[in-house]
């Protein structure tokens, strides 16, 4: 049996387990740098099929890196597992999460073998603040070869663009009066986020394809019958690149500013997670992946034939600007409904939305294996 069945064998071993734990966690999701049941779960996975398993990792509560192989180059396989607000896995995290693990699962036993070393990564905190980020900065993918992961989506394409994106809160002071009887004692905050808002309603008509703004009021006031002295909003900017989000950023708080002159009030702004940056999609890992997609039914698209409005943004980004890195995203027939829905989040653990983790895993878990017997690993090309 060549390298790739035994890895078809190593997975189908564990593929009803993980299933099952993709289900649960789409039962059971916790949000950003709150995953301490789904990283447990995880992790116990890991250490029961030959990891050697540190959590905490790198500082971080629910951060994990479980690592088998003796010596050689180090793959890293991301996992992540944080759920959105209100909405759940309407990203699809626990199939990226089972990908990562089946993978990681299906190519440990032949570490040795290979020459390589295998790190399945647990990285929180995805869809908010940027948990890579964090990871990166403790060094966790410091002397890595090469990092992947997989994305569900409704259409499969092996390099997809992501946007660059900074998280911004806007918070907004006036003065507070009683709104009936002396309303012009007051300042109002509120009509300053609502000019905010109108501002970047009548600013996206100019805005390049994959320029973006969007936001929501977190605070607005504390009774109808005071006129708002604080509003707080939060808000995501992005971009193609890092040198465009720069522009962009700067547009949107002179749109802030703007509206606080019009309203008599002050404005401040915070940053509230790190910045993510666009993506790089290592070529030849790239090729490799699109490959071993194809040999298991799936014509990977390519992001040129995409449209370029429809992308978001992920830390996989920062990561793939300091090691060689794949994002590829993996499709699935959802009827529709797209990411960041409630729908989406249904159809994951249907036998489609298994059948993306399946072929996620070993697409994956074979480019490993091409790269390590090919010895391709000068010709990755580092950021």
């Amino acid at each position: 049996m060549d390298r790739k069945e035994r890895v078809r064998a190593g997975f189908e071993a564990v593929e009803d387990e993980l299933q099952a734990i993709s289900r649960w966690m789409y039962e059971n999701p916790e949000t950003a740098y709150k995953e301490f049941e789904s990283s447990r779960r995880l992790v116990e996975f890991l250490g029961a099929n030959g990891f050697a398993v540190e959590y905490p990792a790198y500082g971080l509560d629910t951060a994990f890196a479980a690592r088998a192989g003796s010596s050689g180059p180090e793959v890293i396989i991301c996992a992540e597992y944080d759920a959105l607000p209100a909405i759940g896995h309407a990203c699809g995290h626990n199939i990226i999460a089972t990908s990562a693990l089946g993978a990681g699962a299906a190519v440990a036993a032949l570490a040795d073998d290979l020459g390589i070393r295998v790190t399945v990564l647990g990285t929180p905190a995805e869809e908010n603040i940027g948990g890579k980020v964090d990871l990166i900065n403790a060094g966790a993918f410091k002397g890595a070869a090469a990092a992947m992961m997989i994305h569900p989506s409704p259409e499969d394409t092996v390099d997809p663009m992501a946007l660059a994106i900074t998280h911004l809160s806007v918070d907004y002071y006036g003065k507070d009066a009683h709104a009936s009887a002396a309303p012009w004692e007051g300042r109002n905050a509120l009509d300053a986020f609502v000019q905010l808002y109108i501002g970047v309603s009548t600013f996206r008509q100019h805005m390049h394809p994959t320029d973006k703004i969007h936001g929501i009021p977190v605070h607005g006031g504390d009774a109808p019958n005071i006129i708002p002295s604080h509003t707080r909003s939060e808000w995501y900017v992005r971009a193609a690149t890092a040198e465009r989000l720069t522009e962009m950023t700067a547009r949107f708080k002179a749109i802030a500013e703007a509206a606080a002159l019009a309203t008599g009030c002050t404005v401040e702004f915070a940053k509230t997670g790190y910045e993510y940056e666009d993506i790089l999609s290592e070529p030849t890992m790239v090729e490799l992946f699109a490959a071993n997609a194809e040999n298991l039914g799936r014509k990977m698209a390519r992001a040129k034939d995409r449209p370029a409005a429809s992308v978001g943004s992920t830390d996989m980004g920062n990561v793939s600007h300091v090691v060689p890195a794949i994002h590829p995203m993996i499709g699935m027939d959802t009827k529709g409904a797209v990411n960041h829905q409630p729908e989406f989040a249904a159809h994951t653990i249907t036998e489609d939305g298994e059948r993306a983790m399946r072929d996620g895993a070993l697409a994956m878990a074979w480019t490993i294996v091409d790269m390590a017997e090919q010895d391709l690993w000068d010709q990755l090309v580092r950021p």
